[in-house]
């Protein structure tokens, strides 16, 4: 991103100064999980396309990497019907993969799939803000964490404490792999007034949440919260140009790799650190 294309998106979003009524605010927060129930009763599993794209961005998905390698396990938080799942599943035959999500309806389509084996996978629904992780996997296990379009669903008072939860499963010097939208993003600049929540969070039209990451806010809650390494943590910009729609613009992603310290008493160290 230049500095004209930040300048002309500041000044977009410093346009609109009015913020959703509080009352409205907390019953968006407080029904999340409930609108993207909501979501998948009205889509089904035809929303979103397979996320074949995902061993491209992160060599670690990729069978052969030291990663892929001796069984390791991986766990999707957000898996909604399993677009990430099945493409993993079918690239790497010795991965074991738990996929969590807060709508029950979504996690019911995932073990309804034909290609779903408990031997492979296991399934179950979770709200990572306050169910513990380490009730279903044990404490420590995960090599990699998959974070893709996931957290910004979660208000920001919340995304600590999903950190937090994180880092109960994940092994000594594993790794969360992390995608989202980023500040500035088309989708942002396109939000009409009324659906302001806050600074980067918006509501959109059926309910659900939308958080824009500035990489600031990736440092403050995987590095300086949950104590990780930071190995990349940078924006990822794609040009979008759609004649017919008359679009010509930039969608702005966050894309980031994060990675838990060797000794695990740094991890229960890093557990303890106060909630931002």
């Amino acid at each position: 991103m230049d500095d004209a294309f930040i300048a002309d998106a500041q000044q977009i979003l410093s346009a609109d100064n009015s913020l959703v009524p509080e009352f409205w605010q907390k019953k968006y927060k407080d029904e999340a999980g409930r609108n993207w129930d909501k979501f998948y009763h009205r889509n089904s599993t035809n929303f979103f396309k397979d996320r074949n794209w995902t061993d491209r961005e992160f060599e670690e998905l990729r069978p052969g990497h030291a990663f892929s390698e001796q069984n390791p396990v991986l766990l999707e938080i957000g898996c909604g019907v399993g677009n990430f799942v099945w493409p993993i599943l079918k690239r790497n035959p010795d991965i074991f993969v738990y996929a969590c999500d807060f709508s029950t309806r979504a996690v019911g389509f995932v073990k309804a799939n034909e290609s779903y084996s408990e031997d492979r996978c296991c399934a179950f629904v979770c709200d990572i803000t306050k169910d513990r992780l380490a009730d279903t996997i044990p404490p420590h296990s995960v090599d990699i964490v998959s974070a893709i379009f996931v957290l910004s669903a979660l208000p920001p008072e919340k995304q600590a404490d999903a950190v937090s939860n994180i880092l109960e499963i994940l092994k000594p010097g594993g790794r969360i792999l992390f995608r989202d939208y980023g500040i500035y993003d088309l989708a942002q600049l396109r939000f009409k007034s009324g659906h302001k929540l806050e600074n980067n969070l918006y509501v959109r039209q059926d309910g659900t949440l939308s958080y824009y990451f500035s990489t600031e806010r990736l440092r403050e809650l995987f590095v300086q919260h949950g104590g990780l390494l930071e190995l990349e943590n940078d924006y990822v910009v794609r040009r979008l140009v759609n004649a017919k729609r008359e679009i010509d613009s930039d969608r702005v992603f966050t894309q980031a790799k994060f990675q838990a310290p060797i000794d695990s008493a740094a991890i229960e160290n890093a557990m303890t650190n106060t909630t931002l």
